[in-house]
């Protein structure tokens, strides 16, 4: 029998973070919709991710690609380029090895997707202790998305917990007042894959800092609206060291950016078609 081809494909990066992969797994293998693949973004992790991805592929019915190539400093836009050639599904939904999908994650994009739009999702950091604290049966039962579970186990208030308590009509009034645009980001973003290949994927020249937004700038340019959905469709980041930051990076993406805009750009030289 041959299998289903599936609609989505869930794509992630990852470095050298196997606990947390392990866990955004986990969130995946919880979804309430399941006709997904999940393609991992691997840039140049060790054993101890390849032996989560496999025990995942054995203790799970998630269809995991694994996308791999040498650690070689941060690549992250070279490998979700190669990551989106892999990817078979026609909406791909992008979000990070560090993230925990909230069991309705997949099924609110799809509802809420439209042609000439792509989305841009929410998520609530967590501190370091708890994102540690979190376990494999939080995850699966779902009862780490509660607002009074999270605070009785460390989280401070903060009304970013709306993102979970809002729900879909509400959620969507906060969407519709709030002044944060509507950009792409790493963490939570989905679009058609037929958009992302006319822009030729990420900029391949982009160090870490704002690489993810760039994309969001060339499908605005070509006329492909960011939709705002933080209040409603959100993840749970989970917190670490940041030791591939570097401000020479984030200033030549400014300048980069900055040039998108300018030249009204929608499709970078350095992206899918040089691979």
């Amino acid at each position: 029998m041959t299998a289903v081809a599936p609609e989505v494909s869930v794509i992630f990066s990852t470095y050298r973070q196997p606990e947390w992969l392990r866990k955004t797994l986990c969130g995946f293998a919880r979804q309430n919709y399941t006709n997904f693949e999940v393609v991992i973004a691997d840039d140049g992790s060790g054993e101890k991710t390849a032996d989560v991805i496999r025990s995942a592929r054995r203790s799970t019915e998630l269809r995991i690609g694994h996308v791999w190539q040498p650690d070689r400093g941060f690549r992250k836009c070279r490998i979700l380029n190669k990551a989106v050639r892999k990817a078979r599904g026609g909406y791909l939904i992008f979000t990070d090895g560090d993230c925990i999908p909230h069991p309705e994650f997949i099924a609110r994009h799809l509802a809420l997707a439209e042609q000439k739009r792509f989305l841009s999702g929410g998520l609530l950091r967590l501190p370091l202790e708890l994102s540690h604290n979190i376990q494999l049966d939080d995850i699966a039962s779902g009862r780490c998305f509660s607002v009074s579970w999270l605070r009785s186990h460390g989280m401070p208030f903060t009304y970013k917990l709306l993102k979970l308590s809002a729900g879909l009509d509400f959620g969507a009034v906060l969407d519709r007042v709030s002044p944060t645009t509507a950009g792409w980001n790493g963490h939570n973003a989905s679009g058609w894959k037929d958009d992302i290949l006319r822009a030729n994927g990420f900029d391949e020249r982009m160090g870490y800092g704002g690489e993810d937004r760039e994309l969001g700038e060339r499908l605005e340019n070509a006329g492909i609206r960011g939709k705002r959905i933080r209040h409603r469709v959100t993840c749970l980041h989970l917190d670490h060291p940041r030791g591939y930051v570097n401000t020479e990076a984030r200033a030549a993406n400014l300048a980069i950016r900055r040039e998108t805009r300018r030249r009204r750009r929608t499709r970078t030289r350095y992206g899918i078609a040089q691979l």
